[in-house]
């Protein structure tokens, strides 16, 4: 049977909704309201139709069925947003340049990308620390994680359209990008020296424990816990204090805002935050 031919059910019953986002939650933290009913069937029927299923109910018991399947890892990336490009909030990138300079005498410089999403944001934090510091001995000296691995892989891969490149200078082209030649030439391909920065790994920021090298200098947790909910945010913040250096900052998007938090980070302007001495 050809899985465009099976008609899925017309629209997604309430207590279904309910169930995608409890479950959602329980694995990733989302919050999913009422408002993503269409999202949320649209990405869903997608699988159902390569899964030869008819309705969400039969899907949802499978996932329930199996807590260790890798059904779950697939749920997961279906419902996760990866809105992203090169120097988004461009605002952000010069602050990171002045920190790292200034703390050039500090040891090697780390960050951790906490969302790279398909790697244009841990790509523009590389250039910007390759340009700030010079190349680095000591790599990686990004690490970039997603609790999605289908982008991880594009990331990893480091190959996007010449169109995506428009915030980059002339020079930051021909410096860190190769482009394809015939029928690849609207493609462009990160340089082995850049990709060499970045450590890309899976990670779910819900999980006990992280595996990663702390502490860091900056921590870029952009765009990512408008999707969670105050006591999550909360959580994490009080955990990503404890994983920078003294003197460490965070960025986060330009809709977050925690003036609620407990004190661990204070706001320095355009959604940067300071760690503060009490963390």
């Amino acid at each position: 049977m050809n899985s465009t031919a099976i008609r899925i059910q017309p629209g997604l019953a309430d207590k279904e909704l309910e169930k995608v986002s409890q479950l959602i939650y329980q694995r990733a933290g989302i919050v999913l309201n009422s408002q993503k009913r269409d999202m949320v069937y649209n990405r869903l029927s997608r699988r159902l139709r390569e899964l030869k299923l008819t309705h969400f109910s039969e899907y949802l018991t499978r996932l329930e069925s199996s807590p260790n399947s890798g059904e779950w890892q697939t749920f997961i990336n279906a419902l996760t947003t990866n809105l992203t490009s090169f120097f988004r909030e461009a605002y952000h990138f010069p602050v990171l340049a002045e920190h790292a300079r200034a703390r050039r005498g500090n040891g090697n410089y780390k960050v951790w990308c906490t969302a790279s999403s398909t790697g244009e944001e841990p790509y523009s934090i590389a250039i910007t620390l390759d340009e700030a510091l010079g190349r680095s001995t000591l790599n990686p000296r990004i690490w970039a994680s997603d609790i999605d691995t289908e982008v991880l892989a594009k990331a990893a891969a480091g190959v996007y359209r010449l169109s995506d490149l428009g915030n980059l200078s002339a020079e930051q082209k021909k410096t860190y990008f190769l482009r394809g030649i015939g029928e690849q030439q609207s493609l462009v391909k990160v340089r082995k020296e850049l990709l060499d920065t970045i450590h890309y790994q899976h990670l779910n920021l819900l999980d006990a424990k992280w595996d990663i090298p702390a502490p860091f200098d900056a921590i870029f947790c952009r765009n990512v816990m408008i999707y969670f909910d105050q006591k999550t945010q909360e959580q994490l913040l009080n955990r990503f204090a404890s994983m920078l250096k003294p003197g460490g900052i965070l960025f986060v998007g330009h809709s977050e805002h925690f003036g609620t938090t407990n004190g661990a980070f204070r706001l320095r302007g355009q959604s940067v935050y300071d760690l503060t001495q009490d963390k």
